[in-house]
């Protein structure tokens, strides 16, 4: 592979480039922008021992930094890529490829008057800046969605994935220009940590800032920018298990939702058991916790009904606050799905909150109710991603209720336009006392010509 990072170039000229990019790539069809994605699926096919090597480096780096404390386990574990990871890649890229093109969708058509037709139409953002930390796959997720959806994209990734995210890089903008329709410089990578605070700068040509990582790291983008974010700055996600619960499959809900995957944001951090079930179901799913590694951190009723029956810790007030990320679970007994209700949307950050119940209207309740931006019900919070969601894969998770809510697919990358057309129309007759109305009469076609 060619290294196709010049870093003669500074950050505003990368800058106006992707500006310039963007208004092309905008105008790509559809089927210049899914044999663009294939192409990238089967370099990053072909070229899979050269990313695994450079991903090797990062690694050895990483895991020296782990030892000496300066770095996080769970961070490290985001880190790593294997040829199961590359596999997952090569299958969201094509995955992306076989979506519908949200681009040039007609959202709304009326007419104002004969011969006066408004179209609201689908259209790409512009230019998107990805900053993540650790995951190197995150990088082909972004840019195979800002492809799809017509955006050119600046990318930032952690120092510690520097090799990964050159050698991805260079895969990913090598191979989708070479065909018709997609212009050069619609990918850019940055390079240095000062490039950040610079970027974060760049409104002019900068449409959307989309931040991965920590609650610090997200929190530092929102408060240094003008450019609008989309994201989320932390992942404080509960399971309760409700008096109604089939206890076996609660089991298995909550150490799937804490235990498959812990270094993420959408692993459970707070588990609610119902007061009425605690004696039952505590010490069994403590039991469960402990063998797969779990430290449990209780609150008083907890800890008395887990009195001499497993390890556990006193849960603090902090504990109900915090995103863990790792092999740790704070528990709390609640008097009903009220109490469960009220702890999640005081504590919680709004991501993803389940409840195990086989009672329809408690079920119900907590869905109508938990303020998150997606909630479960008998299911474990690690669905809540953009390619189990069917969206082939995510740009990122967004916890706010503007443009785009929860798993940020395809949808999210574009916003709209209107389109106007006339016939020599003018505002003047329509205006006074004498004006003449508007129709504002639905039409079914499509914009055309």
């Amino acid at each position: 592979m060619d290294r196709g990072i010049d870093v003669g170039v500074s950050i505003v000229e990368k800058a106006k480039i992707a500006k310039g990019a963007a208004l092309k790539l905008a105008n790509a069809t559809t089927a210049e922008k899914d044999k663009a994605l294939l192409r990238i699926a089967d370099s990053i096919d072909k070229n899979r021992k050269q990313i695994l090597e450079a991903n090797e480096k990062d690694i050895e780096d990483a895991a020296s930094l782990t030892k000496e404390g300066k770095m996080s386990k769970s961070l490290l574990d985001r880190l790593k890529l294997d040829d199961s990871k590359i596999d997952e890649i090569i299958k969201s890229t094509k995955d992306v490829a076989k979506l519908e093109d949200p681009v040039g969708k007609t959202l709304s058509a009326i007419e104002l008057d004969k011969d006066l037709e408004l179209f609201q139409v689908s259209y790409p953002i512009g230019v998107i800046g990805a900053i993540f930390e650790s995951r190197p796959d995150v990088l082909v997720q972004i840019s195979s969605l800002c492809l799809k959806t017509g955006n050119a994209v600046m990318l930032k990734g952690g120092s510690e994935a520097r090799n990964s995210n050159e050698a991805l890089f260079d895969v990913v903008s090598e191979a989708a220009s070479e065909g018709d329709g997609i212009p050069e410089g619609w990918i850019q990578l940055l390079e240095t940590r000062e490039e950040v605070s610079a970027m974060l700068k760049l409104n002019e040509y900068i449409d959307l800032l989309v931040p991965r990582g920590s609650e610090q790291f997200v929190k530092y983008i929102q408060n240094n920018s003008s450019i609008m974010v989309l994201g989320h700055s932390e992942g404080i996600c509960h399971v309760y298990v409700d008096r109604d619960a089939n206890l076996d499959m609660a089991l298995d809900i909550c150490c799937d939702s804490k235990v498959q995957y812990p270094a993420v944001c959408n692993a459970a951090e707070t588990l609610l058991v119902d007061s009425a079930i605690a004696s039952e179901f505590l010490p069994r799913i403590a039991e469960r916790y402990q063998k797969a590694g779990v430290e449990v951190r209780g609150c008083s009723k907890t800890m008395q009904f887990l009195a001499g029956k497993t390890e556990k810790k006193p849960a603090s007030e902090e504990d109900w606050h915090t995103e863990y990320n790792d092999l740790i679970i704070a528990i709390k007994v609640v008097d009903g799905v009220d109490e469960a209700i009220e702890h999640i949307n005081h504590y919680g950050s709004g991501h993803t909150d389940a409840i195990v119940t086989e009672n329809k209207k408690t079920a119900l309740k907590f869905m109508q109710f938990v303020d998150s931006s997606s909630v479960m019900h008998n299911a474990s919070t690690r669905f809540s991603d953009g390619f189990r969601y069917g969206k082939g894969a995510e740009v990122g998770i967004s916890t706010y209720k503007v443009h785009a809510r929860g798993p940020v697919g395809l949808e999210g990358l574009v916003i709209y336009k209107y389109l106007l057309v006339g016939k020599g129309h003018i505002v003047a007759p329509y205006v006074g006392a004498k004006a003449r109305e508007f129709s504002h009469k639905k039409l079914p076609q499509n914009f055309s010509f």
